[in-house]
C-alpha cells in the first residue's frame, strides 16, 4: 500500500509564500513522475506542476514564474514552492505520483488526500 501526505499547507497574504511538501510511502520499488494538482471549489482539477525521476518540470501556464516543483528522491518527496501568491491561486493542493511496487506490477498513479492553500488579506 502507497501513501502519499502532503504538508504545508495554509492561510497566507497575497503576495506571499507558502512551501508545500508530499512524502510516499510503502512498500515502493520506483517513483517515476510526481506531480501537483489543485482543485478550487466549482472548478475543475487543474495542473499545477509535474517531475519527472530525473528532475524535467512541467508547469501550469498562471503557475510558470511563481511555482518552483522539487524532489528529493531519496526521500521519496516532492515539494512546490509557492511564491507571489494570489486569491485565485486558493485551492485544494493534491499531489500525485507515479509508482512501481515491484518489478512484476505495471506502474499506478497515487494521490495524496490534499492540503487547503487559502490566499486571503
Amino acid at each position: 500500500q502507497v501513501q502519499l501526505v502532503e504538508s504545508g499547507g495554509g492561510l497566507v497574504q497575497p503576495g506571499g509564500s507558502l512551501r508545500l511538501s508530499c512524502a510516499a510511502s510503502g512498500s515502493i520499488l520506483s517513483i517515476y513522475d510526481m506531480g501537483w494538482y489543485r482543485q478550487a471549489p466549482g472548478k475543475e482539477r487543474e495542473l499545477v506542476a509535474t517531475i519527472t525521476s530525473s528532475g524535467s518540470t512541467n508547469y501550469g501556464d498562471s503557475m510558470k514564474g511563481r511555482f518552483t516543483i522539487s524532489r528529493d528522491n531519496d526521500k521519496k518527496t516532492v515539494y512546490l514552492q509557492m511564491n507571489r501568491l494570489k486569491p485565485e491561486d486558493t485551492a485544494v493542493y493534491y499531489c500525485n505520483a507515479d509508482v512501481r511496487l515491484s518489478w512484476t506490477t505495471r506502474k499506478s498513479l497515487y494521490w495524496g488526500q490534499g492540503t487547503q492553500v487559502t490566499v486571503s488579506s
